[in-house]
């Protein structure tokens, strides 16, 4: 298929898991990618990867002066969008009573308050019948330990797309949100703990999921492509987990 075609879609937080996946997936379906990322190897490594049309913008998505910058980047270059995917994100966990006020502000400001500032610097540049599509998570529903800083601001992802859906769906903009489970990517090293604690937790895990194994970043990548296609012009305000029943124990 080549559902994207003539189409040029945003991927935030790009350059590998899942979001690098998915850019790859748009641009096998004929879409003139762009992605964001914090390291410029990683971020070149990334669009070679990807392939030789792809525009790659170092960007901090904590940073909300950041967000603007990328929204003139694209401006500068002509750029309009029909898809953005807010991907970029950061993953960390902590006991409740360990939980400090500077580990509370970077996560939101990085997966809420960046998101939030990213898709209203992009207003301008998307056109009518753009989808935006939200990287949440099943954290914000099954109350795991350690997560309750990580959940809440999932949670707040989720409520944005149902509201910005509302007040933005007169512009023709559809905005969803895609709920992933475990998913086997580079995340889970970047947890800072050490291996044998990584196994225990990763086999913890596994051993919640009915289907018995960790889900892909191409399995996650199909559903994303899905709600940014016509194909799903219907589906509006909508959260789709993608988890392989862990929600559902």
């Amino acid at each position: 298929m080549n559902r994207f075609e003539g189409k040029t879609v945003l991927v935030t937080g790009g350059s590998s898991g899942i979001g690098l996946a998915t850019a790859q997936a748009f641009a096998t379906e004929g879409a003139r990618v762009v992605i964001t990322g914090r390291d410029a190897a990683t971020l070149a490594k990334a669009g070679n990867a990807i392939g030789p049309h792809t525009l790659t913008v170092r960007n901090d998505t904590s940073d909300v002066a950041a967000a603007k910058a990328l929204a003139d980047t694209l401006t500068a270059q002509q750029i309009k969008l029909d898809a953005v995917f807010i991907n970029a994100g950061i993953a960390r966990f902590a006991n409740f009573a360990e939980v400090q006020e500077r580990f509370w502000d970077e996560m939101f400001d990085i997966n809420v308050k960046g998101a939030y500032f990213q898709i209203q610097a992009l207003l301008p540049l998307l056109n009518p019948g753009a989808s935006i599509v939200l990287n949440g998570s099943i954290n914000a529903h099954i109350g795991m330990p350690a997560s309750s800083v990580y959940a809440a601001s999932k949670a707040a992802l989720i409520s944005l797309a149902k509201t910005l859906s509302g007040e933005l769906l007169p512009q023709g903009i559809r905005v969803n949100v895609v709920s992933p489970g475990p998913i086997s990517t580079p995340l889970y090293g970047k947890l800072g703990m050490d291996t044998a604690t990584l196994e225990a937790t990763t086999a913890q895990i596994q051993s919640q999921v009915p289907l018995g194994r960790f889900g892909t970043a191409d399995e996650l990548a199909s559903t994303i492509l899905h709600l940014s296609a016509r194909e799903s012009a219907f589906i509006v305000g909508t959260e789709i987990i993608v988890d392989g029943g862990m929600s559902q124990l």
